[in-house]
This record gives C-alpha cells, sequence and structure tokens, in this order.
C-alpha cells in the first residue's frame, strides 16, 4: 500500500473492494494497530492511532468461536478478558442475543448453530466491547451466497441501528455497493 488517504466519517459504512493480494486485510490491520505503517500516520478521531482512546473492534473471515463454550460464553469473553464482565454489559450482551435472533441458542456450542448464526454471535461478541470503529474483513466469504445476502442484510441493520461506524473489506462488488454508504477500490 502506498499514496493511500481516505476519511470515515463518524456513523459511515465503507466498504473497500479489490482483487485478492491488494493489500484490503493489511489496511485493516494497519488501521488496528497490529501493523505499524512505514511512513504516515492513522488517525482515530483526529489523534495518532497509538494515541488515541478510540476502541476498534475487528472481525475476521471465520468465526473463531470457541467450542468449548455456549454462545453466550463467547459473547461475552472479549468482555471477560478486559475485566468488564459488569451486569450492565451482561444485559446488553443478552439484549443482543434476543435482537439478533439468538436468543434461544445461548446454551447452545458453536457447531450447532448455521454459518450465519456463528456469524452473528461472533459480530456480538465484536460489539459487546462497544467499538467506536468496527473492522470487518471479508465477514461473509465463508458462507454460502444465499446465507451471504441474508447475513450481510442483517449486519449492515444491526450496524446502521446501533450508529456503528465500519470499515468493511471485500472481493465482491455486488456485496459492497449493497450495504456500504461508499465504495472504495484498491
Amino acid at each position: 500500500l502506498s499514496d493511500l488517504t481516505f476519511q470515515v466519517e463518524e456513523g459511515e459504512f465503507i466498504a473497500i473492494v479489490g482483487p485478492s493480494g491488494c493489500g484490503k486485510s493489511t489496511l485493516l490491520s494497519l488501521i488496528s494497530g497490529l501493523l505499524q505503517p512505514e511512513k504516515g500516520e492513522i488517525l482515530l478521531e483526529g489523534k495518532p492511532l497509538q494515541e488515541s482512546k478510540t476502541a476498534v473492534g475487528y472481525m475476521l473471515q471465520k468465526d473463531h468461536l470457541l467450542e468449548w463454550r455456549t454462545i453466550y460464553q463467547n459473547a461475552v469473553l472479549g468482555l471477560e478478558i478486559q475485566h468488564k464482565l459488569t451486569k450492565e454489559n451482561q444485559l446488553r450482551v443478552e439484549r443482543m442475543l434476543e435482537d439478533y435472533g439468538l436468543g434461544a441458542f445461548r446454551n447452545a456450542r458453536p457447531s450447532q448453530l448455521s454459518g450465519g448464526m456463528r456469524q452473528r454471535a461472533s459480530l456480538i461478541r465484536t460489539l459487546a466491547l462497544n467499538p467506536a470503529l468496527l473492522l470487518l474483513d471479508e465477514p461473509f466469504s465463508a458462507l454460502d451466497y444465499l446465507t451471504r445476502i441474508s447475513v450481510c442484510d442483517d449486519i449492515y441493520k444491526i450496524l446502521k441501528n446501533q450508529k456503528k461506524t465500519a470499515v468493511m473489506v471485500t472481493h465482491d462488488l455486488s456485496e459492497a455497493i449493497s450495504v456500504a454508504d461508499r465504495v472504495m477500490i484498491l
């Protein structure tokens, strides 16, 4: 990646499209702080990434749900790790499970869920930490076509309802056009 400049407004859903190997996932790794840029800077809410207090959530291609944990236990994993498993946060996760169609599956294991349900559980786990910026790395690529359309629409509605700022990378232009406020091509 070189000579790349863009800005994402609060509440905006941006899709970044490009062929395999063009740097889409690398860009998300840079924004999340997992990689350091060789030149230039990344600003979150006007502050350099290293100084920013902005919470960033990163949803990967695979859901990485832990089979030995229930869906509820997977959803609160980040809260446990960050010692933020308060009663208020637990209630928020419970509400999201209900709102996003997983309430009846809170005690199920990941292997008992469809691919789309697993992706919603992964999104709830990411949203449980209440990130101001959500990074989505081809979150629907492992799903079949019909499920991808349904889950993509569900996740779009969830993010818009919660007024989340999101950057999604995909190689699927039609997917990008259907959900994004703006599409950038690498």
